[in-house]
């Protein structure tokens, strides 16, 4: 997956705001429309753009409780951290997981309406799947930075 200093500015450009129209987004990077919207399904086919998302506010949902999680698994074996995988994926509770080195074997973050709540999902996630050793709840008191964009560095020009 290549990229170039064109690319490279679309990607900071929608990564701010991906509501653009391509006229908008292609006047921002010096390009036509037609030009900036074939680079955007480029860009999204080789998957550089992975997901157009929006940002959605937990507590305006209803959900206002949130955690970070760290679990450890029994033994770390492919067929167990893959059960791990899936059952993480098929769970709406958890907004995001990520494997991990470290203490940890995952981070999980997780929200829920309120503690009875996470209590209930702790029980049926963590305690009755026998792969897991331990999990550290960690609850979130303030959002201080929410979002997904990556800094992009144009390459360089040869």
């Amino acid at each position: 997956m290549q990229y170039d200093r064109i690319d490279a500015r679309i990607l900071e450009i929608v990564q701010e705001n991906n509501r653009l129209t391509t006229e908008v987004l292609g006047e921002k990077a010096g390009l036509s429309a037609t030009a900036c919207q074939r680079r955007l399904k480029r860009l999204r086919s080789e998957g550089i753009i992975e997901a157009d998302v929006s940002i959605v506010s937990p507590k305006a949902v209803g959900r206002p409780i949130q955690m970070l999680v760290l679990v450890s698994l029994e033994r770390e074996r492919a067929d167990i951290i893959d059960r791990f995988k899936n059952a993480i994926r098929s769970s709406a509770e958890v907004v995001n997981g990520f494997y991990v080195t470290g203490d940890a074997d995952f981070v999980l973050y997780i929200t829920a309406r309120g503690m009875d709540e996470y209590e209930q999902f702790t029980r049926r996630f963590f305690y009755e799947n026998p792969d897991i050793k331990g999990f550290k709840t960690m609850v979130i008191m303030d959002r201080v930075k929410t979002g997904f964009a990556v800094p992009i560095q144009a390459p360089l020009e040869d």
